[in-house]
C-alpha cells in the first residue's frame, strides 16, 4: 500500500510541538574523535598515506547521538548510558553538557574503555583509517543494577523511550525488561535501533527500526525488490515479536509495517555526503514525533525527511526543526 505524503501544514504542527517534549534514551553511548590533515605524500615504509596533522575534534555518538538529535528538534532528552572511567569519559561528559543533554544516569565502569572511534581524515573529509576503543561484555553487578533503576526513576517523566543498541554492553536483557515495564507502565511508546544477536531481547517494544542488511540476517532472505522488502518486514516482525516495523534501505528510502498500514517511503535525500549516524537521526525523530502526539505513519515520515538532511552533512549530524519544516516541504514537491 502507498501511504499518502504527510500535509506540510501537519507536519509543521507536529515540528513545533516537539518544544518540550520529553524522550528517555536508553543504550550505548561513545565518543567520536576525528584527527583530520593534509595528505601530500606516500610512505616510505608502507603504502599508506601520511596525513600531516591540522587539527581534533570531538562528537558524541551512538545512543549519545540520538539525545543530541531529540535536543537540537527541540525536544528535552534524557540519557541513560555507560563510559569507562578514563579521559575519554570526561570529553564524552563535556559534549553531553555542550549539547544540553540531561545525563540522568552515566554509569562508569573501571572494567571498561569508554567505547571511542578515532577516525583519520583528510581535509576533504576522506577516511583514511578508523581506531576503535572499545569493550563488548555486557555490564553487569552494581552498574547493571544502577542502569535498571536510573530507568525505573526517569521512565514515568518521558512521553518515549528509545533503546539504542550498538552491542556494546548497555543493553543487557534486564536493562531491556526494565525498559519494556517502563514503557508499559507509563503506556507510552518505545523505539529500538536494534542488533540482531539481541533480537530475543525486544519482544513487546513498538516498532523496531532494522537497517536492510539486518533484517535479511534475521530473516535469513535476500531483499532487493519490493516483495522481498515487504516478506522480509513480516518476518521480521514476527522473528522479534514486536507491533511495527520501520526498515531503512540506504538510496532506497524506507518500508513501513504497522498493524494498520504498510509501505514504502522513498528516499527524500538530494545529495548525500556521509551515512554516518543516519539511523540515530531516524530513530530520535521518530521518537520525538510520536512524543509529540504524532501517529507512527507520521512520525515514519518526518523522519524519513530528517534522514535526508542528516546524510548531506559529514559525520554524525544533527537535524534542526527549521530543516526537517524545508525538508518535508521540498518532499511534497512534485
Amino acid at each position: 500500500m502507498e501511504l499518502l505524503p504527510l500535509a506540510a501544514e501537519r507536519a509543521t504542527r507536529l515540528i513545533s510541538a516537539f518544544h518540550g517534549a520529553h524522550v528517555l534514551v536508553i543504550g550505548d553511548a561513545m565518543l567520536d574523535t576525528f584527527i583530520v590533515g593534509r595528505v601530500t605524500r606516500i610512505s616510505p615504509e608502507a603504502p599508506v598515506p601520511v596525513v600531516s596533522f591540522d587539527h581534533q575534534t570531538h562528537r558524541i555518538g551512538g545512543a549519545a547521538n540520538v539525545a543530541h538529535n531529540i535536543g537540537a528538534l527541540g525536544g528535552h532528552a534524557t540519557l541513560i548510558a555507560v563510559t569507562g572511567q578514563d579521559e575519554n569519559s570526561k570529553i564524552f561528559m563535556q559534549g553531553c553538557r555542550d549539547a544540553g543533554i540531561e545525563a540522568a544516569c552515566i554509569a562508569t565502569d573501571s572494567e571498561r574503555a569508554t567505547t571511542t572511534k578515532v577516525r583519520i581524515v583528510t581535509e576533504r573529509n576522506q577516511q583514511v583509517a578508523r581506531v576503535d576503543y572499545e569493550s563488548d561484555a555486557e555490564i553487569a553487578g552494581d552498574v547493571e543494577r544502577g542502569i535498571v533503576a536510573a530507568i525505573q526513576q526517569h521512565g514515568g517523566n518521558a512521553s518515549a523511550i528509545v533503546v539504542s543498541d550498538y552491542l556494546k554492553g548497555c543493553v543487557t536483557k534486564r536493562v531491556m525488561e526494565a525498559a519494556l515495564e517502563a514503557a508499559k507502565h507509563s503506556h507510552i511508546p518505545l523505539l529500538v535501533d536494534p542488533k540482531i544477536p539481541h533480537i530475543d531481547y525486544y519482544a513487546g517494544a513498538t516498532v523496531i527500526t532494522p537497517n536492510h542488511h539486518e533484517a535479511e540476517t534475521a530473516t535469513h532472505s535476500r531483499i532487493r525488490s519490493t516483495t522481498e522488502t515487504r516478506m522480509a518486514a513480516h518476518a521480521f516482525r514476527d522473528r522479534a515479536r514486536c507491533e511495527s516495523i520501520l526498515m531503512t534501505r540506504g538510496d532506497q528510502g524506507m518500508w513501513l509495517l504497522t498493524r494498520e498500514v504498510e509501505g514504502q517511503l522513498p528516499a527524500s535525500a538530494r545529495e548525500v555526503a556521509d551515512v554516518t549516524g543516519a539511523g540515530d537521526t531516524v530513530i530520535a525523530t521518530m521518537a520525538l514525533a510520536m512524543a509529540a502526539g504524532g501517529t507512527l505513519v507520521e512520525a515514519a515520515q518526518l523522519s524519513n525527511a530528517a534522514a535526508g538532511v542528516a546524510v548531506s552533512k559529514f559525520g554524525a549530524a544533527t537535524v534542526t526543526p527549521q530543516e526537517l519544516v524545508r525538508a518535508v516541504g521540498l518532499s511534497a514537491e512534485p
